[in-house]
Parts: C-alpha cells; sequence; structure tokens
C-alpha cells in the first residue's frame, strides 16, 4: 500500500546543480546565497558556505553571472539548456528528446523532478562534451502532456491512492478525503491531477469519473478510451446542433451540382459497416472508355466551419475502431444517415470523375459537387463472388438477406470491368515502388454481450483491392491537382524508411532465413515486396509483417509535401473518408475553394491542424490495439486447460514472447519459471540458452504453451512453457 506524501529525504550535496536548477527556474530573477539557502532549506554554517563557494566556481565557469553585487542569474542562452520531450520507461527512468541534439539522453528517476511522460521541459544536459554518456535534469515543466489517467483506488480512513494502468506512469495519485466522487474501493476511475508540491512524493488528484468495476466489459472498453483522453459519447448540445441540421434534398442545391443519379452507382463495403462514405460509378463512353466516378460523401455540406458541430469533429479528428464498437467522428443523425451513401437514396457527393482507357490510363479528370443515387449496396463478400465467378447470382451464404438473389447483368459487367482496371492500377503501383502490406487483421466474433465466442482473420482478397485502388487514384489525383498549383494543401505523407530499423529488421528475419536488399534505395522497396510474398501463409507471417510495417516510417498529415514512399506516390492525400477522418474534409474544403478560384490559405494555421489531427490518429490507434489486446485475454480466459502450439515472436533477458497460431494471441512465459533448464539470455544470438543441455529458444521457434494468467485489468496474458516443438 501506498504512504502519505512525505518530503524528500536528506539534503543533497550536490549544490551545483540544485543552483542551476533554482536559477533556470527563475531566469529573469538574481539571487543572493541567503535567498538560495532559503530555498534549499539550508540553515547550518557549513553548507552556507558550501554555497558561497559554489556560486563562485559557478560563477568562474561562466554558467552563471553575478548581475549585481553577489546576486547571481543564470548565464542567457546557456548552450546546456534544451526543450524536448519526455519519454519515460518501463523502469522509472526516462529519457529526453530534443531535436537538437544528436541522440536522446537518459534521464534518471532522481533529476527527473515531477515529469511525466509526453511532458514538454527545459533540462540542462551534464557531460555533453566529456567522453561519459550525457544526462539530463528536468529544471522545469513548461506543458503538461496530461493531467488525467485512469487507475484503480485504493480508499483508507482519510485519504485514497489511485494506481495507474499506464506502465510509463512511475507515480500513484494522491486523492484527499472529499475528492473521490462515489468511487468505491477497488472501482476503476479516472483521476484528474490538480497540483503537485514540491516536496510531495505523489501528486495529488481528484476522482473525476467513476467507470466500474475492474475486469466488467463496459468498464474495461470505457477505460481504454479514458485512459487515451478519447470520448465515448458527445455532448448534449453537440446531438441536439445535429439533430436540428437540415438533412433533406433541395432541387435549388441539386442544381450547383453535377446530377449524375441516373449514372450506374454502387457501394462495397464491410458487411457489418453502418456508415457508407464512398461509392462508384461506371459508364461505357462512345470512344470505348470508361467514366468512372469515386463518390465521397459530401460531409462539408453539413459540417459548416465555426459550429460546435464542427468544433467537435476537429477535436476528435478521427472515428475509434474498438473491437465492439465504433466511437464515430460525427455524431449518427450524419454518419449513419445523411452522409451515408446507402442504396436508392439521393446523396450529395464531393466527386472525382475520370475518363480511363482499357489501360488503365487517366484521359480525363473532373473534381466538383455532385449529387448521386446509388443502385447496389454490396458486401465485399458479395462483390467477390461476381469477381471469382464471373456471374450475376450472389449465393445465400454470403448475401447480406441471407437468401440468394441476382443482380443485373450491367452491374455484373461494371464489377468485372472495374476489378480488371484496378489489377493494372495495383500492378502499375508495384512496378513502381510500392510496397504491398496485407497483414492479416485479427477479428472476434461477439455475442450480444459483447464477449468473444470465437477469432478470424481478415484478410484482403479482390474486391477489397478493387475499391483500394480507385480511393488511391482519387486520392493522389486530387493531391496532384493542387499541388501543381503550389498552393497551401493537406498532404498524408511518408517519409523513407529510417536504415537503422531496417538493419535491425534485417537481423531479425535472418533468423528464420530471410533478408531485405539494403544496398540501394531503389531495391528496399522491391525486397520487402518479395518478403511479404515468401512469409505469405507461414507460421512466422504476422510476426515479420508487424516487422516491416514497424520499420517503416509513420504517415502522417503535414502542408509539407514529400511524396509518400509506400504507395510510391508524389502526391498522396486523404479525400475519401470524411465521415470518419477530419482532415478528408479539410481537403473537401480547400478543393472547393480553390476550384471556385480561391487564393492560397494559411500554411501554419493548416499545418497545426495536420499535426492535431496526426496526433489523434496515433491515439485512436493505440486505443484499437489495446481493446484488440483486452479481447484477446478475455477469449484465453475461457482456454486455460488447452495446450496451444505458439510461434517465439519476441526473447527477453526475462523471457519470451508467444503468438499462438491458430488465434495470434501473445503472451509471455518467464524464463524463471521455464523449468526443464535453467536459461539465460544471449542478446548477440537473441535468444535464450540452456545452461545444461545448451538448447536454443529463439525468435521463430515453435512451442507448446498453456495459459497461466489471463488478468483483464492489467491486460497481461501468462502463458507456461510445455516443450518446444522439435
Amino acid at each position: 500500500m501506498s504512504k502519505m506524501p512525505k518530503k524528500f529525504g536528506k539534503k543533497g550535496k550536490n549544490f551545483e546543480e540544485k543552483i542551476i536548477k533554482i536559477l533556470s527556474q527563475n531566469s529573469n530573477k538574481p539571487f543572493n546565497y541567503k535567498q538560495l539557502c532559503a530555498k534549499l532549506d539550508i540553515n547550518d554554517t557549513k553548507n552556507r558556505n558550501e554555497i558561497i563557494k559554489k556560486l563562485k566556481v559557478l560563477a568562474s565557469r561562466k554558467t552563471i553571472i553575478e548581475s549585481e553585487p553577489v546576486k547571481y542569474l543564470i548565464k542567457s542562452q546557456s548552450q546546456d539548456y534544451y526543450e524536448g520531450t519526455i519519454d519515460m520507461t518501463s523502469r522509472k527512468t526516462g529519457y529526453f528528446i530534443c531535436e537538437e541534439l544528436e541522440e536522446d539522453v537518459f534521464i534518471p528517476f532522481i533529476n527527473l523532478n515531477h515529469a511525466l511522460d509526453g511532458d514538454l521541459v527545459k533540462a540542462y544536459v551534464y557531460n555533453k562534451r566529456k567522453s561519459r554518456k550525457p544526462e539530463a535534469e528536468v529544471v522545469e515543466i513548461l506543458e503538461r502532456h496530461r493531467d488525467e489517467f485512469v487507475g484503480v483506488i485504493d480508499i483508507q480512513k482519510n485519504f485514497a491512492f489511485v494506481s495507474t494502468m499506464n506502465n510509463k506512469m512511475y507515480t500513484d495519485i494522491f486523492i484527499p478525503k472529499g475528492k473521490f466522487l462515489d468511487a468505491e474501493n477497488g472501482d476503476v476511475v479516472l483521476v484528474k491531477i490538480e497540483d503537485w508540491p514540491k516536496k510531495a512524493d505523489s501528486p495529488f488528484g481528484t476522482v473525476i469519473k467513476v467507470l466500474g468495476k475492474p475486469g466488467e466489459h463496459n468498464t474495461e472498453i470505457h477505460a481504454i478510451l479514458a485512459e487515451y483522453g478519447l470520448p465515448y459519447n458527445f455532448p448534449i448540445e453537440v446531438e441536439a446542433f445535429a439533430q436540428k441540421l437540415d438533412t433533406s434534398i433541395h432541387p435549388e442545391e441539386i442544381a450547383k451540382r453535377r446530377d449524375m443519379r441516373d449514372t450506374l452507382t454502387f457501394t462495397i463495403d464491410p458487411k457489418d459497416a453502418k456508415d457508407f462514405d464512398d461509392a462508384l460509378s461506371f459508364k461505357v463512353l462512345e470512344n470505348g472508355n470508361f467514366e468512372i466516378g469515386i463518390h465521397i460523401a459530401d460531409v462539408s455540406h453539413y459540417l459548416q466551419e465555426g459550429t460546435i458541430l464542427d468544433e467537435e469533429a476537429y477535436q476528435r479528428a478521427t472515428s475509434v475502431y474498438l473491437v465492439d464498437r465504433v466511437v464515430p467522428m460525427l455524431p449518427e443523425v450524419l454518419s449513419n444517415f445523411a452522409c451515408s451513401l446507402r442504396p436508392n437514396e439521393e446523396k450529395y457527393t464531393f466527386s472525382a470523375v475520370f475518363e480511363i482507357d482499357s489501360k488503365a490510363t487517366v484521359i480525363n479528370q473532373w473534381f466538383g459537387r455532385t449529387v448521386i443515387n446509388s443502385d447496389q449496396r454490396f458486401a465485399y463478400e458479395e462483390a467477390q463472388v461476381i469477381i471469382e465467378t464471373k456471374l450475376a447470382t450472389i449465393p445465400a451464404e454470403v448475401s447480406l438477406t441471407g437468401k440468394e438473389y441476382t443482380v443485373s447483368n450491367e452491374i455484373k459487367d461494371a464489377v468485372l470491368k472495374l476489378d480488371e482496371l484496378a489489377k493494372i492500377l495495383r500492378r502499375n503501383r508495384m512496378n513502381n515502388g510500392a510496397i504491398s502490406f496485407d497483414k492479416v487483421e485479427v477479428k472476434f466474433n461477439l455475442d450480444s454481450e459483447g464477449n468473444p465466442e470465437g477469432v478470424y482473420f481478415k484478410v484482403s482478397k479482390d474486391a477489397n483491392h478493387l475499391i483500394e485502388e480507385f480511393m488511391l487514384l482519387a486520392n493522389r489525383k486530387v493531391a496532384e491537382f493542387i499541388g501543381k498549383q503550389k498552393k497551401t494543401f493537406v498532404y498524408r505523407i511518408h517519409d523513407e524508411p529510417n536504415e537503422d530499423k531496417l538493419f535491425a529488421m534485417q537481423a531479425l528475419i535472418s533468423k528464420f532465413g530471410y533478408k531485405i536488399d539494403l544496398r540501394e534505395k531503389k531495391n528496399i522497396s522491391k525486397s520487402i515486396n518479395q518478403l511479404m510474398e515468401d512469409v505469405n501463409g507461414k507460421k512466422e507471417q504476422n510476426l515479420i509483417d508487424t516487422l516491416a510495417i514497424r520499420s517503416m516510417s509513420k504517415a502522417v498529415y503535414s502542408t509539407e509535401n514529400i511524396g509518400h514512399y509506400g504507395l510510391a506516390f508524389d502526391y498522396y492525400t486523404h479525400f475519401t473518408s470524411p465521415i470518419r477522418r477530419y482532415p478528408d474534409v479539410m481537403v473537401h474544403r480547400l478543393l472547393q475553394y480553390y476550384l471556385e478560384g480561391g487564393k492560397s490559405v494559411d500554411t501554419a494555421t493548416y499545418e497545426e491542424k495536420c499535426d492535431h489531427s496526426s496526433a489523434m490518429e496515433s491515439l485512436a490507434t493505440n486505443a484499437e490495439r489495446d481493446s484488440i489486446k483486452y479481447m484477446q485475454i478475455k477469449f484465453m480466459q475461457d482456454h486455460k486447460d488447452e495446450e496451444f502450439l505458439g510461434v517465439i515472436s519476441g526473447v527477453t533477458e526475462w523471457g519470451i514472447y508467444v503468438e499462438i497460431i491458430e488465434n495470434k494471441c501473445e503472451g509471455m512465459c518467464r524464463i524463471r519459471e521455464i523449468k526443464e533448464d535453467y536459461y539465460t539470455f544471449d542478446e548477440k544470438q537473441y535468444a535464450l540458452v540452456g545452461q545444461v543441455s545448451k538448447s536454443l529458444l529463439q525468435l521463430g521457434d515453435e512451442v507448446y504453451v498453456k495459459v497461466k494468467n489471463a488478468d483483464l485489468v492489467k491486460k497481461q496474458l501468462d502463458f507456461n512453457f510445455i516443450r518446444k516443438n522439435e
């Protein structure tokens, strides 16, 4: 149990660092030795004389300056002070990350001075010019990265502590009496840090929301959202505003748009989709070419700038897709109804319409606002049947209605021709250096209460690729259209991969007998594609797919176009999903503004919006990943007596990580609990080595395991090691 906050222990003797810290935190205020002694709680002659001596030493080094007789200031613009962010480890130490420094600088726990993970801080860097590894000390917290945390409350008689679920949060949070809200002992709560007195071990906070009992389904899902600061309900005033919107179709608005209601149009989406934000139209032209329209829900027609609805959408920036629910960016009245391109309903859209020849070459293009009426809604599985059988009949087992039905020959022919053209587009893209990541997605069959009944894997097929290629085409052409005008725009950019990460990946995949060509940059993408092809269907596919994705740079939003490495495009944006991504809304607004002859907008304003969108996308991705991990642990709780075959997916000094082949659930086998031998970690071989048998447990080895512990609260899955599969 945590103790009450207490004063820090014995006064340290490193007075130089303490003097520098005080003067840095008060850089405009001169201090004499008496003021410094008061700040440091020094009242004995010996230590007072030590302070006077240290002041003279620091002044002689010109670290500080004597601004007036016996009063000192920190030297301004000192090259040893930097601004940067904190990256905490799980071992109560951190790293100081600053673009001005060549490498991240280690911060021991004693030098964190209440800084937390992600905080923007001012830090002093020691030993910067010496042979020793530099270390940093936080001298000022400039901006907290976050002040709300999820944890379990431990209520005592007159106070409580909240132990957080974040392994980078090195302290619990002290809750004074009267600030528990209506929490009961052991509840999962959301707590806000309000103060952190200088001499207190723990920050002081207040409970702002009780999430429920640990292990309960809704509690854990809401805890994941709260941990990343993501909402799960819309404010009442935002819902009320959305409900009052006029979502009807008006003749005067249609008159302003290109009317494409009579053109053959359909959507292809996942079976369980509720928001259909893209549709394809198809027409054969008299010259034998094809008119293909990529029609996107015109969210910006309803989402007007400056409204509370727009502000809420911007703050969310993205929909969040958890295992059992979607947390939408827009209220349901828009996302599932007004903006959803449902069949046999007139809808306002923003479109990219192309004339394309039989070789998938774009002959002409047009961008603008349209009105459409979708003729057909397909699930991917239904469209896939047409592609595979070349027939118009959709069998009952894949049909959305559960009954066999037949589509018109016109729709069947359109699907087949679009598939043919999509395959050409994809082939051209790969030939130009695009990288193909068809990573297997883990999905769950859930019962009515959200409990996992089974695991299945989502694999992209031709129908998925059909939609993907035409969305990519629209995104690329819209970005190119504005980019060549040299006007401020929102791009989706992806930098070249980091060489160090590629070499690290090469070392790991070599354990499986694979390699990538790192000699020339132009060969890297081709080599990675070959690797993806080689591992397809193998037991190590998921692991190597993950390693390859992690070796890549992260795609982000920016007004500075550097192209998209992974797709091999010089220009790329996100235009095709405005129901679930705010950058697409920005792209629609900018495109319309420029089509109307508008001048280039302020770059700084849009770069700030891009940064926010990228940050929110990252949070949503982490929440989605945590929800999958949670559901995997929940699924494995019911399989404790079963033996599973898995692949070693990670090796560390404390044990091996094992990914079960049949369901992709990953857990830890701790080294001290592997009983068949005494194992130690060999860093060079990236393996555990048996001291008696000399047996190796290394990346890619198949092993049998049983579930030892499936902890929903800690999101932790532990295995018992059974044996190696020889």
